[in-house]
């Protein structure tokens, strides 16, 4: 028993002794903790952009539309009085999740109870917006309906609390595009395996240089290898290549499970290699600069493991707070879900993605440029004891 107790002593040390498990171990939990609660303080959403349009243009139909400002999780971005120009506003403007659109004579149909159509069209590609907006518009669609009808029966004579139990609905058309079936298969796994490429990317290249150093081989490798950059290359090359081989797993997975991503594949597959290559020097920053394996395997793991969560992949970056969506924003995943999502599952242009792959580019050219500094100074100081 005095061995075993001496024992669990001696881990208690080893585990104190260790400033980067004992800052994981205690600082994670607390900064996740605070992180992720921002993120979600909200609990719901609220505040969507919808696009109105009011081909009627009338008592009845600005009131309709006052109702749904008055919602809570919508917000009217823009009023429009024709059909015009609206794949080009819902393009400049992503992350509008449906259209609402008030026919003519809407008024005149309401007042003689011929009960109109309102069309309402639906952006699926992110399930959890789509179906807080579309609930909310029936919501007050149907809340206008019942006013309108327990107002005429009660003009009638009737009893009020007999006429609240007597009207019914409009007629909603909601009209699902893109992730029709709302199918989260579609919709969450092609982002959890993005995130796994990060992972897998972050945790090899953690150990490219760190392992080096740690081995008493860089001196070896900064002989042979003359130029920084050459240096790099070295290490990144072959992820580049094994990323392709991962790539092309993840379209056979697509195949196998019939998932129907066909648009867009080639434009997909090149912001592919750009979110690669940036995570790469991501990961060869961190092994330059922290030159052990186990402590730079566990910093680059604290980053990577909260950033699906941050991406606003699943939930939106219009409802963190600005300071978590500025970190969100460091991470290429935020940028290449974002290409994923408006090229494969909206069947969008590479145009509407420009952005999101010139950020990840600065991204990537920002850790590049410190990696070669970090590197120059490592390979002078091992060089000068040649």
């Amino acid at each position: 028993m005095k061995q075993f107790l001496s024992l669990i002593k001696r881990e208690f040390g080893l585990f104190w002794s260790n400033s980067v498990l004992r800052v994981l171990f205690i600082g994670a939990p607390i900064m996740y903790g605070i992180l992720l609660g921002y993120v979600y303080q909200k609990g719901k959403v609220t505040d969507l952009p919808i696009v109105v349009v009011d081909e009627d243009q009338t008592t009845m139909s600005k009131k309709a539309i006052e109702m749904m400002q008055d919602n809570e999780v919508l917000e009217v971005a823009f009023v429009k009085y024709d059909q015009n120009d609206l794949a080009k506003l819902v393009a400049e403007n992503d992350n509008i999740p449906a259209i609402v659109i008030i026919p003519k004579d809407f008024e005149k149909q309401v007042m003689t109870k011929k009960y109109p159509e309102v069309l309402t069209v639906v952006n699926t590609s992110n399930v959890l917006t789509a179906n807080y907006a579309s609930t909310a518009i029936q919501v007050c669609l149907g809340t206008l309906k019942a006013g309108v009808q327990i107002e005429a029966l009660k003009k009638q004579g009737m009893p009020e609390t007999i006429a609240y139990s007597q009207y019914e609905p409009f007629k909603t058309t909601f009209i699902k595009k893109y992730n029709r079936s709302t199918n989260y298969m579609y919709f969450l796994w092609p982002g959890i395996l993005a995130t796994v490429l990060q992972q897998v990317l972050l945790l090899g290249l953690a150990l490219s240089f760190a392992s080096e150093f740690e081995n008493g081989t860089f001196k070896n490798l900064a002989t042979q290898a003359r130029s920084i950059i050459k240096l790099m290359a070295v290490k990144i090359i072959p992820y580049l290549l094994m990323s392709f081989g991962i790539w092309l797993l993840y379209w056979l997975f697509t195949v196998w499970f019939r998932i129907p991503f066909y648009e867009n594949l080639g434009a997909l597959t090149l912001a592919a290699g750009v979110f690669v290559l940036s995570v790469c020097f991501i990961g060869i920053l961190f092994s330059i600069l922290i030159p052990s394996q186990l402590k730079a395997t566990e910093l680059l793991m604290v980053i990577a493991t909260p950033s699906f969560i941050l991406s606003g992949f699943t939930w939106p970056l219009s409802q963190m707070p600005q300071w978590v969506v500025n970190i969100a924003n460091m991470i290429p995943l935020t940028h290449f879900l974002k290409i994923f999502r408006v090229l494969l599952i909206e069947e969008g242009n590479i145009s509407q993605v420009t952005g999101a792959i010139w950020a990840m580019v600065i991204i990537g050219a920002v850790c590049a440029v410190l990696a070669y500094i970090a590197l120059y100074f490592k390979r002078r100081a091992v060089l000068k004891q040649v």
